[in-house]
């Protein structure tokens, strides 16, 4: 347990270190913008690509049931990223904005260090298949939801082959083929991909730093959101599975991924579409700063 709070704390001073340089004037939203930008389409993929190019591939054979349950969890994440904004009191052009924190979870960032402090690293394996539909989904959805405008959700086909989008197909096909990368080839995607964390948390604390602290701390609708985020959907999840008997430790590490605060990529992609910047910004704090005790806790109750 003293592991994964630490964690947390860890990740969340990176977050603290962008809003100090942001203060300091050494970031700025120009900064931001491009940083997000590199972020998105170079960093990214390579963490995708190097997640699949370790020394062992997960067994081929669980593919199918661990993509199953996660496309399954998510069409519950979906759904209830649909459903819930329009009973909120938000505004409707915010709708997007709350679909997207109620949807997707830092994962990618957050969620394989802390099933690793968990369940011991050979559940990342397990953890990486459950994630790519949220890879897959993020760059479809993600967009979709933010860069919709006024309550219309506008969906942009190039989103199919965005350097994410092909980057995950690659790792799906190097998986599937038992391919081993080369070392010229690897060692590169892992060094490019471990920029990418760092890089997003930073940009979220300079984003936080646009934000008076006052409105951080106070908006009711962020913190209904979080509940839904953070401990209500992951438990109906666990209920869910359960209820279709997946094992055990397949059903902890998938509810673990599902209880992440608000994915990165966010304030990634608001900064891109210049809109909900702020609201954004808050739930990724607001649920970042909560998720230090509710995955503690949801841990205890699994």
């Amino acid at each position: 347990m003293n592991a994964i709070v630490t964690q947390m704390i860890i990740l969340f001073l990176l977050v603290i270190v962008g809003y100090y340089l942001s203060k300091k004037k050494m970031m700025d939203a120009d900064f931001d913008r491009k940083l997000s930008d590199l972020v998105i389409n170079v960093t990214c993929p390579c963490l995708i690509l190097s997640s699949v190019m370790g020394d062992t591939l997960p067994d081929k054979n669980l593919i199918g049931p661990l993509l199953i349950v996660g496309f399954a969890s998510y069409v519950v994440l979906i759904g209830a990223a649909f459903l819930l904004p329009r009973y909120m009191p938000i505004k409707s052009d915010e709708r997007g904005i709350y679909s997207f924190m109620l949807a997707f979870g830092n994962v990618g960032f957050i969620g394989y260090p802390i099933v690793a402090s968990i369940f011991g690293p050979d559940a990342v394996f397990y953890a990486s298949i459950l994630n790519f539909p949220s890879t897959l989904l993020i760059f479809v959805f993600g967009t979709l939801f933010i860069s919709g405008g006024k309550g219309k959700l506008q969906f942009d086909r190039r989103t199919l082959y965005c350097p994410a989008m092909i980057a995950s197909y690659l790792s799906i096909l190097i998986v599937v083929t038992g391919w081993e990368a080369p070392r010229v080839i690897s060692a590169p995607c892992t060094i490019l991909g471990n920029v990418t964390v760092p890089a997003a948390l930073l940009i979220i604390g300079s984003a936080m730093a646009q934000v008076p602290i006052k409105r951080m701390f106070g908006n009711l609708p962020v913190y209904l959101m979080a509940a839904f985020r953070l401990l209500l959907v992951p438990l109906l999840i666990l209920y869910l599975s359960r209820l279709c008997h997946v094992p055990e430790t397949i059903a902890g590490i998938n509810v673990v991924l599902a209880s992440m605060p608000v994915a990165s990529y966010g304030t990634l992609f608001c900064i891109k579409y210049r809109r909900g910047e702020v609201t954004m910004t808050e739930g990724t704090f607001i649920t970042t700063l909560l998720s230090v005790v509710t995955i503690p806790l949801l841990t205890l109750f699994l």
